[in-house]
């Protein structure tokens, strides 16, 4: 959170995943928004722009790296676009998964055409009795939508 802080103050984009959690505070059940994966977030910025930020912060800035390049992994921005589609919505009920199940080729593409959710694109799955889209970004993050009624829902042909 307070990377993200740091990052607004210098009107840098950046998201971080967030949910609802309930907290108990005394004998007071509170329901706050909390960071959904730990330690993660996304920043757009260019090559340059990270390494003079990483230089001038003096808070902890770690990489998720490409083992084969060394560089800093870039993520897609219609990947980036769908993930927060569906990740930024925290009014909905939506599940975040392990990463390595992130394997989706069992579950047809789709794309969402109503509702919050609308124009994110992922796989049709069945997760805890529901029918739901699932968005990944591979290697780092999957999350998967609240029930997605089949009539919002068109495959996408490869």
């Amino acid at each position: 959170m307070k990377v993200k802080r740091d990052l607004d103050s210098k009107h840098i984009e950046n998201f971080l995943p967030m949910k609802h959690r309930i907290v108990i505070r005394g004998e007071r059940r509170i329901k706050e928004l909390v960071p959904a994966i730990h330690n993660l977030i996304f920043i757009n910025i260019c090559k340059a722009e990270l390494k003079e930020y990483k230089s001038t912060t003096t808070l902890p800035i770690r990489y998720i790296m490409n083992r084969e390049t060394r560089e800093p992994i870039v993520i897609p921005e219609k990947q980036m676009r769908n993930f927060i589609a569906v990740a930024g919505n925290t009014t909905e009920q939506i599940v975040y998964l392990e990463p390595n199940i992130s394997n989706f080729k069992k579950g047809d593409r789709v794309r969402i055409t109503g509702g919050v959710f609308e124009g994110a694109e992922g796989y049709f799955m069945r997760i805890k009795g529901d029918r739901r889209v699932v968005v990944c970004i591979n290697g780092i993050a999957a999350v998967a939508t609240a029930f997605v009624h089949p009539s919002l829902v068109e495959r996408i042909e490869n």
